[in-house]
């Protein structure tokens, strides 16, 4: 390799450097799998373009010929595998197209293990079949990505402009590798060309990547209700899901409680509108004082409120909770009208399940809990439960929920 081939392939290891380290700041100011896999595609393509394009052994002179022509062999293969591996993520092809996904991940396994199975050729035949393999897998991903730009994926022509000015790159540094002689201005065509797609699929990958965190971050005001304040249904049930899996491993009992509100329209022609949020405000208060703050309480849809109680001392304690709680939302309360203050109440019915050491799924739980809260409307203390021992619906007064293992009865889980 002359100085001046020497100077062209440094120069584009430095754009592609480049690209890699500005990928790695940005990973570590909003780490994610995907800016972590985006990192490792540009290491992945600067040590391809420094193996194939002879830069490895003018840098390390020390490195034996036969190392590097190993090495020389097993990239092209290792890199484009790796690709497409990454890029099936980026397409979220398990997701949109059958046929995308499984030749890309059938691609990422087998162009590895076909790489590595050309060192068994004979040394003169490695370097060209490992070449022919390399473009054969970079034609797929491009005519996967043209696929999926015709599914209506909007990034997909920019990738697949991106796959295209790859396989120029990989076949003219194979033909380095396999020392075909090319003038200065072929060796800048392919460098501009290497450094070119390494750009332009880093900027794809960097845009996916960018949108889906400003999804996440433009979704975190909908974790919370704008009127209570409280967690919202998504959250909620990601709680739940969460909380299912811990209770796996800690086996402990817990509880779910639904508070629904029936009145709502009574409520709205005496209180009006801005009252009917006060009053929801209120319930919310009312409900998070008595099972505690460290207890999640969310408004699951407009009328319904649902807490969970992870951990709970004994099933008998779900007898005192679900009183208390219903108890305490039943209370008048005071809200403003247009008339000055009025005192309203509220019809509610609470529902309380019981999460056992068992799993269930969360869907189950809260149709299990709005159901009971249905039931306990006509029952005098207004929270209602399955009875363990019949399986059917009583109110949680008349629930055979067996003795208390210990404590004070006039103490709720949380305040203990």
């Amino acid at each position: 390799m002359s100085a001046q081939e020497l100077a062209i392939w440094s120069m584009a290891l430095g754009a592609i450097a480049a690209v890699t380290l500005a990928r790695l700041a940005d990973l570590f100011v909003r780490p994610s799998l995907a800016q972590a896999q985006g990192v490792a595609y540009h290491v992945t393509v600067f040590l391809l373009v420094l193996v194939l394009s002879g830069v490895a052994g003018q840098v390390w002179p020390r490195i034996e010929g036969r190392q590097l022509h190993y090495a020389q062999v097993v990239a092209g293969p290792v890199c484009v595998g790796l690709s497409n591996f990454w890029i099936r993520g980026w397409l979220k092809a398990a997701q949109r197209d059958r046929v995308t996904s499984w030749v890309l991940r059938l691609s990422s396994l087998a162009l590895p293990m076909v790489g590595f199975s050309c060192l068994a050729l004979p040394a003169a035949q490695q370097v060209p079949v490992a070449a022919a393999i390399s473009l054969l897998g970079g034609s797929l991903t491009l005519w996967l990505t043209v696929r999926a730009w015709l599914m209506g994926d909007r990034l997909a022509p920019v990738m697949a402009a991106g796959c295209l000015l790859t396989l120029p790159a990989i076949a003219g540094m194979y033909a380095i590798a396999m020392g075909i002689p090319m003038g200065a201005a072929g060796h800048v065509a392919l460098a501009l060309a290497a450094a070119l797609s390494n750009g332009v699929t880093g900027f794809v990958l960097w845009r996916r990547d960018r949108h889906e965190w400003r999804t996440r971050e433009e979704a975190l005001p909908s974790q919370f209700d704008p009127v209570t304040k409280l967690y919202s249904g998504i959250s909620l049930v990601q709680k739940l899901i969460k909380a299912q899996r811990r209770r796996k491993r800690t086996r402990r009992d817990g509880a779910v409680l639904a508070i629904m509100v029936f009145d709502v329209d009574r409520v709205a022609a005496q209180a009006g509108a801005a009252g009917v949020n006060e009053v929801f405000i209120c319930i919310a208060t009312r409900i998070q004082r008595q099972v505690g703050v460290v207890n999640p309480v969310g408004r699951y849809y407009d009328r319904c409120f649902v807490s969970l109680v992870e951990t709970i001392h004994s099933p008998a304690w779900l007898r005192t909770l679900g009183l208390r709680v219903a108890s305490s939302v039943r209370r008048p309360m005071e809200v403003t009208t247009a008339n000055g203050r009025v005192e309203v109440r509220v019809e509610i019915g609470v529902g309380v399940v019981h999460l056992s050491r068992g799993s269930a799924p969360v869907e189950d739980i809260l149709h299990d809990a709005q159901r009971m809260a249905e039931a306990a409307r006509g029952m005098r203390s207004r929270a209602a439960m399955l009875d363990p021992a019949t399986g059917e619906v009583v109110a949680v007064e008349h629930a055979n929920l067996g003795p208390r293992r210990h404590g004070n009865p006039r103490l709720v889980p949380h305040a203990l």
